[in-house]
Formats: C-alpha cells, structure tokens, sequence
C-alpha cells in the first residue's frame, strides 16, 4: 500500500487559507503563524506537482485545480472528524452499536418516535432492528444478541418493567360469513372458520398462542401480512387496536361480535440485557422509548377512549 506523501494538517491549512481568503487571516483562526501556512501549502503544491492557488488583486484564490482537490480533500477532513467523533465517544463508554428487539404489536408510531428523538442526540451508535414475535424476542435477549426488548412475554431470569398496555381485537372483513351470521359469536362459531395467526419468530421455543384450534389456519410472518389477508376476507383474527384506526374509519374491518373474548390485553415491558452494565446510548434509547409510549397517539386512543369506532361498531353487531 503507498504511503500518501501529503498530510491532512496540509489540507486543513490550505481550506483555512481558501476559506479566509489570505494566509494573515487563515493563521488567525487556526492559531497557526503566517509563515508556517505558508510553508505547508507552498510544499503540498510541489508533492501534488500542481499549482493550488493564485493571487487576485489582495485575494488570494484557488486555482481551478486547486478547487478540485480541495472538493475532494474536504470529504476526507470530514471523514477525519468523525472518525475522531467516533472514537472519542468510545471512550467515554458510548456503544458502538445498539440491538432492540421489538415485538411487532409495538405501534410503530412509538417506536419510530423513539427511534427519531434518540439520533438526534446520538448520532454514531447504530441500530439494528430486530422486528419479533412472541418468544423470538426471548431468544434473542436469553441468547445475548438484543440489548433491549419490548416484549408481552415474560423473560425467565429477567426482570422487565411496564411499559404500556395493547389490546387485541377479534376482526373482519364486513362481508365475511361470521358478519353474515346476524347475531353474537362464541366460540364455536369460530372454528369452523379460518383463523390467520402471526407465526412465533422464536427458532427453539416456538408457540401456538392465540390459536383456536380452528379447522382451518393460514400462519404468516409478520402482521401487516395478516391484515392484507384480513382486508381481502381471507379469515378472521386478533389484531392490536393500535393497527386498526385506520382501517375501520374506512370500514375495511370490523370487530366481530364475540359474546365473550372478543378483546384481550397484553401488557408490554422493557427488558435490559445487563441493566447494571448498560451504556449511555442504550439507556437513552429506553428513555426514549418510555416517552415516546406517552406520547403516542394510537396508544392515547386506546388509554382515553377518545375512538369509539371499535366500541359503537360491537354495539351495533350486538344490536342486530
């Protein structure tokens, strides 16, 4: 590998010149004397083999080659900076990288809220995302590859604190046969019907949660899969009320008309990896997290019960 005969100090000084407009002033902002600017640009020209600058009346310019190589030039200080950015909040303890697990009845709203507010005071760590369902976060934090996790289930040997509340409805389509029934469902009535069920992204200890045992079921990856299904009337489901907003004000949903069960709650929580050992960045991102849950808006819907679209919609199943 050659050896670059020029030096990022060079550079610096011949931007500080550019910038300026002259070595007097160019010296008095970097703290450097005229002479030794000077000196260093005067040397980098002769190792470049390339004149840099020209005098124009008591300015003094670049030449069009020397705008050239300054272009390129300023990307490598940039990069110089950050690099030294980066290393300087390594050593104050900022991790390098982040992972979060998050289980998709999370609202995403929250999490990108969260997501948003956290890179605004950290911008070097990265994130990797891990999008789970039921025991795949688990795995995940057991096997030491999540830092945090938002699960609704329990973690053995972890302790998780509340983070918020999501309730599930039982939904769908309007023009599907258990609407068509014209009177209140119980469980019976579902199991002659299909039953879409988000798989358990768990490798090892995998579930059935939240199956009725229907005669038939279609399993699918991830939940905005299933509401497709949903809207196309595929079947039936529970989805989180925070999905649904949006799809029954346009009345592509509709719960169904359970006697019994037609909504659950499944209460969510933050899990540390090692909450004692945790860094700065990972402690920021759960902060934010936690505030982000407070300020979400398909979450205050659900707490307040500012939307009644589900309830008036059960009302009237249960009326006809």
């Amino acid at each position: 590998m050659t050896r670059s005969r020029v030096t990022l100090a060079q550079w610096q000084m011949l931007a500080a010149v550019v910038d300026h407009g002259g070595f007097a002033r160019a010296a008095e902002v970097i703290h450097k004397s005229p002479s030794t600017i000077n000196h260093a640009v005067h040397k980098l020209s002769e190792q470049l083999g390339v004149q840099l600058l020209e005098t124009r009346g008591r300015r003094v310019v670049p030449t069009e080659a020397g705008s050239m190589l300054l272009r390129r030039a300023r990307q490598l200080l940039e990069g110089a900076e950050a690099i030294e950015s980066v290393a300087g909040s390594l050593a104050r303890g900022l991790e390098a990288e982040i992972a979060l697990a998050v289980d998709q009845i999370f609202p995403h709203q929250a999490l990108f809220q969260a997501l948003s507010a956290f890179s605004h005071d950290y911008i070097h760590p990265r994130i990797q995302l891990h999008e789970c369902v039921l025991n795949g976060g688990v795995e995940l934090l057991q096997a030491g590859r999540a830092d945090l996790l938002i699960s609704g289930v329990s973690v053995p040997g972890f302790l998780g604190e509340p983070l918020t509340r999501v309730r599930f409805m039982a939904v769908a389509h309007p023009g599907h046969a258990l609407h068509q029934l014209g009177r209140e469902l119980d469980l019976r009535d579902l199991r002659h019907y299909r039953q879409i069920v988000i798989r358990d992204s768990a490798q090892y200890q995998s579930s059935d949660h939240g199956w009725l045992r229907a005669e038939q079921r279609w399993t699918v990856s991830h939940v905005a899969t299933a509401l497709e299904m949903l809207v196309e009337g595929m079947g039936f489901a529970w989805v989180s009320e925070t999905r649904l907003h949006h799809y029954f004000e346009t009345g592509q949903l509709r719960p169904l008309p359970l006697r019994a069960g037609a909504v659950r709650e499944v209460p969510l929580q933050l899990y540390f990896r090692d909450a004692d050992g945790a860094g700065p960045a990972a402690r920021a991102l759960a902060q934010s997290l936690r505030e982000s849950v407070e300020a979400c808006p398909a979450l205050q819907r659900q707490v307040t019960g500012h939307d009644d679209t589900a309830s008036v919609s059960l009302e009237r199943h249960s009326a006809t």
